[in-house]
């Protein structure tokens, strides 16, 4: 039975919604892998310690700073000092609708591919680096949702993906249901069948 993979194009494709009404900017990049015929996702464990969504996975990222050009540059700069990777090691594939957090800060999400080697995070903001399979965010069995009052949307809901003994949820889920949806045949649940 073949492995999962993402279909890109239609990232390729996607003409993203930008928010500009937030305090900050930042930027993340969804790092895609490919490893024994199967598409994998990198994801960071951020550090214990931190003030804002300690122990949380996340896409490598963070806030846009003056040295920053464009908003391209704060994601790859970020993932530079986070794990490592070079910015001519990724193939920007395309860019998705930007989001808002609780924090006051615009984040857009981009997705590239990047090699499969070892990368290592800075010990300051990531705990741990994470790779998980498309095939694991794609088991319904590892999936489950609830609804939640969010002070910008109101009601939404609230995406937890259980894979591997690590839990994807947040606006780094928010950002994974849009990239699964667009690029596999992912559909979110309608109905809420789990209370808070």
């Amino acid at each position: 039975m073949p492995q999962p993979t993402m279909t890109l194009e239609p990232v390729a494709d996607h003409v993203p919604l930008e928010i500009d009404d937030q305090e900050h900017d930042a930027a993340v990049l969804a790092p895609i892998i490919e490893r024994d015929g199967e598409d994998h996702l990198l994801f960071t464990r951020r550090a214990d310690h931190l003030g804002e969504h300690p122990g949380q996975m996340s896409f490598p990222g963070g806030g846009a700073e003056p040295v920053d050009e464009t908003i391209l540059e704060t994601a790859l700069r970020e993932a530079n000092e986070e794990i490592g990777l070079e910015a001519d090691e990724v193939e920007i594939v395309g860019q998705l609708d930007d989001i808002r957090t609780i924090t006051e800060y615009a984040v857009t999400p981009f997705v590239g591919r990047v090699p499969d080697r070892e990368y290592v995070g800075d010990g300051r903001e990531v705990a741990e680096i994470v790779v998980l399979p498309l095939s694991g965010l794609l088991d319904p069995a590892n999936y489950e949702y609830e609804r939640r009052d969010h002070p910008y949307y109101g009601d939404i809901v609230i995406h937890y993906f259980h894979v591997d003994g690590y839990t994807v949820w947040g606006a780094t889920g928010r950002i994974l249901v849009q990239l699964l949806e667009l690029t596999t045949d992912f559909e979110p649940p309608e109905r809420v069948e789990r209370s808070r």
